[in-house]
């Protein structure tokens, strides 16, 4: 089990990390979203003792990752998966991992079986593609055979193959009862990956659960279809209801459940052909909660039209 207590870590001025305080417990998948500098990525180097907390601490088991006797038996890690030295073949590189926690030798070649990269074994690390480089990242995170694995962005350059193959690893993981914490920023890979979601936003705990519950607790919005598309229209704006796209088919209408559209329209004498609730994705959840913690945002850019 992994657990952050209380941690705070700063850069000089910047607060990376603001009293973050939460646990990722063994047997799911557990996704960790936050927008570009929310301090995702500086977590987990804390989790692995690169970083040193300024308060607070991050164990795995209980214990820090500098006390830990055989840490790749016990914590498995991807964060740069071109972190690795563009000269040694993928088997001498994983064959050195395991030298220095005391792996067995023929643990390397069955990882590099799992991971799919057999072939390229006895190939340099530097001519890797960057979906190579991710899978050879795996093998190494898998070496120990752990308990805890923690993954950032381990989908980038993986083809839809792969990505499929790393959502069943991850599920096969978590079954066995191990602790698998996944950072990402694809909302939509989360939301089929993952059990548990963990949302944080300049460096502050935001909220956690399930996709579920996340998508459950959010503002949707409902299709209707309708006998007088133009009459509710108008009715559905007198009761604070936004119509957020009219087409051929029908309207999309926020702010407002069904139940209360169905009462509109049948008070209105319209009739309803109709009504379907459609319920936020996790990306439309996403982009609500972290509104106010998004470090760089974009905003309408005025052209200049010279004649």
């Amino acid at each position: 089990m992994l657990k952050i207590d209380h941690l705070t870590k700063h850069y000089h001025d910047v607060v990376a990390v603001d009293d973050l305080d939460f646990e990722v417990k063994p047997g799911v998948v557990t996704g960790f979203l936050g927008p570009n500098g929310s301090g995702k990525s500086t977590t987990m180097r804390v989790i692995l003792g690169l970083d040193h907390p300024t308060k607070g601490r991050a164990t795995i088991n209980g214990q820090n990752y500098a006390d830990l006797k055989s840490p790749l038996r016990e914590v498995g890690a991807l964060l740069d998966a071109k972190a690795v030295h563009p000269g040694r073949t993928a088997r001498n590189h994983l064959r050195a991992l395991a030298a220095s926690n005391q792996i067995k030798k023929s643990r390397v070649d069955e990882v590099l079986e799992f991971a799919g990269i057999s072939s390229v074994a006895n190939k340099k690390v530097g001519g890797f593609s960057l979906g190579m480089s991710q899978r050879l990242g795996i093998a190494g995170a898998l070496l120990g055979d752990p308990g805890v694995l923690l993954f950032d962005e381990p989908v980038n350059g993986l083809d839809p193959e792969g990505i499929r193959w790393i959502r069943e690893f991850f599920r096969s993981l978590a079954k066995e009862g191990r602790t698998v914490f996944v950072s990402s920023h694809l909302m939509s890979e989360m939301a089929v990956s993952a059990d548990q979601i963990i949302v944080i936003g300049r460096g502050r705990f935001i909220t956690q659960g399930s996709v579920d519950d996340l998508t459950a607790t959010a503002k949707g919005t409902v299709f209707v279809r309708a006998s007088d598309t133009q009459k509710l229209t108008a009715l559905v704006q007198t009761h604070e209801g936004t119509v957020q796209e009219i087409n051929d088919k029908g309207l999309t209408i926020g702010g407002m459940t069904s139940d209360q559209i169905g009462e509109v329209a049948f008070n209105g004498g319209i009739t309803i052909l109709e009504l379907t609730p459609q319920r936020a994705s996790l990306e439309e959840v996403f982009m609500d909660l972290t509104a106010d913690s998004v470090e760089y945002g974009s905003t309408t850019l005025g052209v200049a039209h010279h004649e």
